[in-house]
């Protein structure tokens, strides 16, 4: 489990108003990146995709072959991160799930991030699944959530839309504040969240257990909310999180679901979570369930049955007949 920078809110919200940059311009003439180099090194081959903050290509090291993702933003966007995120994950580097930094740097008046190219998001995966995940997948992305929440926790950091939780001079826990605009996924914001509380370490474990309802339910009770604007829309989702009892949110699911997001919701603004409990409920549950933690995931035991499909089971048209697509949208 990779943990993942998915692009900035602060900047400008509607791409289609950004200039297009030389690196969009050369891959929309029909370059394919024949001529396109970065860094020296890193040939740009195609856009895999697109957010807020700027484009992501697809490239592959021009020595050995090696493929790697690419951001790119303009140096003159309203909010530039990139410069931000590369500190970030060379501060985190040799973390277990942190995406390595191969360079950074300003080329064509861009700000230019090479990383690890990683394989589908958990959203990818999900719907390669049919939506549907076992409780031993689950289970196992619990204990790894954990791990690497608690991780980025103790080295205080976090990625550009949350915040240090302690100030670097005084090494004191942020000041409590409840004057917060909305920052994140609606869908997995915390209470405190929306209701202008500053965020804390609990808030992100909070959001952590909304994540496994999710894959449990395959949709949250406040998705789908219909409104006029995106204010409403958050407003709607804030009242039914706030309305919906946590028992009925994991109803006809294992207590210690609704267990773990309790303990969430009432810890105190700058109490330290207990990692250790967390992980042991969910491996107690776990060992109670006899599964075995092999790091089989549901996806793993799809693609090998369709792999296996494929090579036994083809139909008059010559095609490969077999349930769902590997999905090979990489992500970052």
């Amino acid at each position: 489990l990779h943990l993942r920078y998915y692009g900035f809110k602060t900047a400008d919200p509607n791409p289609d108003s950004r200039p297009v940059s030389f690196w969009e311009g050369l891959m929309a003439s029909g370059g394919e990146g024949k001529d396109c180099i970065v860094g020296n090194k890193y040939r740009l081959i195609r856009k895999i995709g697109s957010g807020s903050f700027g484009d992501i290509f697809l490239a592959i090291h021009k020595c050995n072959g090696e493929e790697v993702a690419v951001k790119i933003e303009s140096c003159k966007t309203r909010h530039p991160q990139l410069l931000y995120e590369s500190k970030v994950y060379r501060f985190l580097q040799g973390g277990i799930g942190i995406p390595h930094i191969k360079w950074f740097g300003v080329e064509m008046n861009s700000n230019i991030l090479v990383m690890d190219l990683l394989g589908p998001s958990l959203e990818d995966l999900f719907n390669f699944c049919s939506r549907r995940f076992t409780m031993k997948t689950v289970l196992m992305l619990a204990d790894q959530m954990i791990g690497r929440i608690e991780f980025l926790h103790l080295f205080l950091i976090d990625y550009g839309l949350a915040k240090k939780y302690r100030d670097n001079r005084t090494r004191h826990h942020i000041p409590y504040r409840d004057d917060k605009n909305l920052t994140g996924t609606a869908r997995y914001a915390s209470i405190n969240a929306h209701m202008g509380i500053e965020q804390s370490r609990r808030d992100d474990l909070e959001s952590m257990g909304y994540v496994l309802m999710y894959f449990n339910l395959g949709k949250l009770p406040w998705q789908g909310l219909k409104a006029a604007n995106k204010r409403q829309k958050y407003e709607k989702i804030s009242e039914k999180k706030i309305s919906c009892p946590v028992e009925v949110l994991c109803k006809g699911y294992p207590a210690e679901f609704a267990m773990y997001l309790h303990y969430c919701r009432n810890l105190r603004f700058e109490e330290a979570p207990d990692y250790v409990y967390m992980r042991q409920l969910f491996r107690i549950l776990f060992r109670t369930l006899n599964h075995q933690f092999d790091y089989t995931f549901d996806w793993t035991m799809l693609k090998n049955n369709n792999k296996n499909n494929s090579t036994n089971a083809v139909n008059n048209e010559g095609e490969v007949a077999g349930q769902s697509s590997w999905p090979n949208r990489p992500n970052i």
